[in-house]
């Protein structure tokens, strides 16, 4: 049947000669394995999240389905009652076989790789069974194995971080004869690529780095109600085509994104709540409590601590922060961002006694020493390199510009995040020595940069900075600079590559180093400090440069706000695969 009770039938959508019947019983479907071009191709893999069973014995976890932002934390199928080895039962096991062929190096091998196509239980008519709507294709970030908690008891699990792809293209569809086709053991890889859609084909092409561009975002309005309307017969849609949800408030509603507050938490609005904290004045300026716990919580992110830590920890180390980079005329007193960076609405704390929440006092946390960090929504927001890049850099400007950066990084353990070049890696720092410098050998570990690509790419440019067209003299001839753009070193790690470099004159590069310009997204060379443009950046036809390393740069400039996200639109089940 194509439709039951007014609602199309996901198996009418899917019924295919080549596949078996897909199903959607458990939270992490995988079809069946075909061999085809002499390897074994598993067409998809369907996941799907039912959030009024999150927190039970069926379900312990809570996975959060981020539709705004293009992002979704899912956790696997280990429970507290399995004696298996965490990551062998089912689901995980087809997961972190995905997850293998996701972090493919080459495009060869990531044609291969299986797509995940993403379902969450909705309510319809009265009941919470039996429908389910379609939040998009993704690829899998990253794989962490985790401890969670059944009553007192704790056992492994795998949690995966997702990333929803853009289907504006396919105006928010997913073509059926894709999955179809990656299991007609007759069709090559290649040839399966021809039903994939654009952000899929792009990602395959060019890997992770291209996830900033090609991940989902909200960005175009519907009218209100569109949910809850039956499909009729004569719908628009196409046959064979799964519909995707277009708005996360109807979403919310059904509570799939779990936590969310009135207003969604994007990347924009995670930038305002930092640059407008609550914090006390003093001669004129801002408090610098709440902005180094805030980079202090982002440095744990950064490194893979946990996200929210013990009052004791907070304490020494806040501290400490505290009482090198305090304004002269504050005090010590990390008991005050531990608790009332709660309303930045960007921070949670655990385990206040009631009897001590009207007055939180040091002693008070000393005995109960109860946890406080970021909160999960800004938490993950913050996994994204971008945001993360941009988050440091507003909460550097708005409140700790007078700071000595590079000090203030290091002893955060952000160093590199003050400039575009980042930090080379060393065995060992250099001593201070007064007189005669020693000399000792040491083992030191340098990146190796492409000495004839750079030069390439001046001589294409004839020595002219693609900012201000000056072109040097010298005894012998002209002179200018490679600039990456993405820098080489930590943290940014970017590529030595053609599309990552700029030829810019010594003045320029300096500039574009520090963080002092940036390239907007019209290509205007832009002053970080006013936004006063300083020129144009001039392009060669034979130099092509990545749109995403100049995003990064301008996030480390703390100018790369994304615009205010609109929600998207959820769309029932239908003979093609939309996302909700």
């Amino acid at each position: 049947m194509e439709y039951i009770g007014g609602y199309r039938n996901i198996h009418h959508v899917t019924a295919s000669r080549v596949l078996a019947q897909v199903q959607l019983t458990k939270g992490i479907n995988p079809i069946a394995k075909i061999k085809a071009s002499g390897e074994r191709r598993r067409p998809a893999v369907l996941i799907r999240s039912s959030p009024w069973k999150a927190g039970t014995a069926e379900t312990p976890w809570h996975d959060i389905f981020d539709l705004d932002t293009g992002r979704v934390r899912y956790f696997g199928d280990h429970r507290v009652d399995h004696t298996v080895p965490v990551g062998t039962t089912q689901g995980n096991a087809v997961l972190l076989e995905t997850l293998a062929d996701h972090k493919a190096l080459t495009a060869e091998q990531r044609a291969s790789a299986v797509p995940l196509l993403l379902f969450a239980a909705v309510s319809r008519n009265g009941t919470h069974k039996g429908y389910v709507e379609f939040c998009g294709a993704a690829v899998i970030e990253r794989a962490t194995q985790i401890e969670q908690k059944a009553g007192a008891r704790t056992y492994p699990n795998y949690r995966y971080d997702l990333a929803v792809l853009d289907l504006s293209k396919e105006d928010q569809q997913v073509d059926w004869s894709w999955i179809e086709a990656r299991g007609n053991p007759e069709l090559s890889t290649a040839e399966t690529l021809e039903h994939a859609p654009h952000s899929w084909r792009q990602w395959v092409e060019h890997g992770h780095a291209v996830l900033p561009t090609v991940r989902h975002k909200s960005h175009r309005p519907v009218k209100a109600g569109f949910l809850d309307r039956p499909s009729t017969g004569g719908s628009h849609e196409s046959e064979g085509r799964l519909p995707t949800p277009r708005h996360s408030q109807d979403l919310a509603a059904a509570s799939l994104v779990w936590g969310r507050t009135s207003e969604a938490l994007t990347p924009s609005v995670l930038m305002d709540r930092l640059g407008n904290l609550k914090a006390h004045q003093q001669n004129g300026r801002p408090s610098r409590h709440k902005a180094l716990a805030l980079l202090w919580s982002i440095s744990r992110r950064a490194t893979g601590r946990p996200r929210l830590a013990p009052w004791r920890e907070f304490r020494d180390e806040v501290g400490s922060l505290m009482a090198e980079f305090n304004l002269p005329e504050s005090s010590v007193t990390p008991e005050y961002p531990f608790w009332h960076l709660r309303t930045s609405r960007l921070w949670e704390v655990r385990g206040v006694p009631p009897e001590e929440e009207n007055k939180p006092r040091a002693a008070a946390f000393n005995r109960s020493n109860p946890e406080a960090g970021m909160s999960q929504e800004a938490a993950l927001l913050l996994e994204d390199e971008f945001v993360r890049s941009q988050a440091i850099a507003v909460l550097r400007e708005t409140y700790l510009a007078r700071a000595d950066q590079h000090v203030l990084m290091t002893r955060l353990g952000l160093a590199g995040y003050e400039s575009a070049a980042g930090v080379e890696e060393s065995a060992e720092a250099q001593d201070e020595h007064r007189g005669p410098a020693p000399r000792r050998n040491t083992t030191s570990s340098r990146i190796v940069r492409d000495i004839a690509l750079a030069n390439d790419v001046k001589r294409l440019h004839h020595d002219c900075c693609q900012v201000c067209q000056l072109q040097l003299s010298t005894r012998f001839g002209t002179y200018s600079e490679a600039a990456h753009i993405r820098g080489l070193g930590r943290p940014h790690n970017g590529p030595d590559a053609l599309s990552n470099l700029l030829v810019l004159c010594p003045n320029h590069h300096v500039q574009f180093d520090t963080l002092a310009i940036y390239v907007d997204a019209d290509d205007a060379v832009r002053s970080t400090a006013n936004g006063g443009i300083e020129g144009r950046l001039r392009r060669h036809h034979l130099h092509t440069i990545s749109a995403a390393h100049l995003r990064y740069q301008r996030a480390l400039c703390g100018r790369d706000t994304p615009a205010q996200a609109v929600p998207p639109t959820p769309i029932q089940n239908g003979p093609s695969i939309t996302r909700t």
